[in-house]
């Protein structure tokens, strides 16, 4: 039977984590963490170092979920608010613990160091809390049992962190919460917009609140996150199989992966098992297309290598493009893609060579082939392919969408060569 989750809230402390520098890690690992354990995450937030706004915080979060966990904001310093927000929100005191500042001068000692009287402030302990010790810092963490509500604090940096909450949390937390499973499913597709897909295949996943169906989409790219909670392994696998086979028999070949694999990564399988090869020539994507294929371990298996030819010049005297070629159709042009991956699986001896040439902007852009038109060409053994393609956005996604698009030119293809 589908279960009502049981909800947490994260509050990462700290007014770095406001800059541009500084990159909120914890909550991730929390979130895995919380969830393998049937825990649902469904807030997040970063507060300053100011205990006022913290506190008030606090007492949101804990009006809203009966978990809430903190993490940072546990050192020495006046800017380290944590525990005194946490004790404000919950009407506590701090009390100083001699047993936690022996500790902790212990292990300054063990650096041959003399700790310093500002670190007793990291020995205050919220009245009624358990101490969590941490093995490689002096900040104790602390969990908070209030009336049935769980607020746990934890250090910032993820080597305290991680172990603190593994070996101090997890048990707590597994005799806390009911016994939940909670198992998922990621399907991606390219070759449709996101509103498409969603039109398609809404009228099937608005019936189910469980699984919860999560759509993703980024340039050329749309992950479907199917997320089933039950009480058993078997229940949830049998909820996701009923969801996602509906889900795949509307979508068919456009799915491409089924596990959250990445395009170039299903690309490498396929030609890794046919035992095949592929090269590319580069024009308008100045080498990210190479880049995507060969960031997939192993992928010397089947990549032969590629040609960045930016100029004419370049895709003359490196591939021989024939020069009236290029001044009769211009560099982005049918011929002209047609003649680069020719050059490339001749040059190479791969199976297959994909081109690529456009007008990326955001300049550049004619009447006959304005901004974001790209031409891709697929050669193999019995000929080359080309396709026109326009696509609309700023140069960044036009060369993002260009890739995307060339490879999954001969995914198709692979799968139509398969029978899929």
């Amino acid at each position: 039977m589908p279960l009502q989750p049981m909800q947490a809230e994260i509050i990462a402390v700290g007014s770095e984590l406001l800059t541009p520098q500084k990159i909120d890690t914890d909550s991730l690992y929390l979130t895995g963490e919380l969830n393998a354990l049937g825990i649902e995450v469904v807030a997040k937030a970063v507060v300053g170092d100011d205990r006022e706004r913290l506190s008030a915080m606090i007492r949101d979060s804990l009006r809203r979920s009966p978990i809430v966990i903190l993490t940072g904001g546990l050192g020495p310093t006046e800017d380290d608010v944590t525990r005194d927000a946490v004790a404000s929100a919950l009407g506590r005191e701090l009390q100083f613990n001699l047993a936690v500042c022996e500790g902790i001068e212990a292990r300054f000692r063990l650096m041959n160091r003399r700790m310093a009287e500002i670190n007793r402030r990291q020995a205050y302990i919220i009245a009624g809390a358990d101490i969590l010790n941490n093995e490689n810092g002096t900040a104790p963490g602390q969990w908070v049992d209030d009336n049935g509500r769980i607020v746990i604090l934890l250090p910032g940096p993820p080597n305290e962190l991680k172990p603190m909450f593994s070996r101090g949390c997890l048990p707590k937390l597994r005799a806390a919460v009911p016994s939940t499973v909670i198992r998922t499913r990621f399907y991606r597709v390219s070759g449709m917009p996101e509103s498409e897909l969603d039109q398609l295949i809404s009228p099937v996943y608005t019936r189910y609140s469980n699984p919860v169906t999560t759509i993703l989409a980024a340039p050329g790219d749309i992950q479907i996150h199917l997320r089933a909670r039950t009480e058993t392994e078997p229940q949830a696998e049998a909820l996701l199989s009923e969801l996602g086979a509906q889900i795949e028999e509307l979508l068919g070949k456009r799915i491409y992966s089924c596990n959250g694999e990445p395009l170039e990564a299903v690309v490498g399988t396929a030609l890794r098992r046919r035992g095949e090869t592929l090269s590319v020539a580069e024009s308008c994507t100045g080498g990210l297309l190479a880049g995507r294929i060969t960031s997939v371990a192993g992928a010397s298996d089947y990549f032969a290598g590629g040609f960045t030819t930016y100029t004419e010049a370049m895709k003359s005297s490196v591939l021989s493009i024939d020069p009236e070629l290029l001044r009769v159709h211009t560099a982005v042009s049918q011929p002209v893609a047609e003649a680069m991956a020719l050059a490339c699986r001749e040059r190479t001896g791969s199976t297959y060579a994909l081109s690529v040439t456009g007008v990326a902007g955001p300049g550049g852009g004619t009447e006959q082939n304005p901004v974001g038109t790209v031409y891709i060409g697929l050669a193999g053994g019995d000929g080359c392919d080309v396709r026109r393609m326009r696509f609309l956005g700023d140069r960044t996604r036009v060369r993002i969408l260009a890739v995307q698009s060339a490879l999954n030119l001969l995914r198709v293809h692979l799968d139509s060569e398969s029978g899929r």
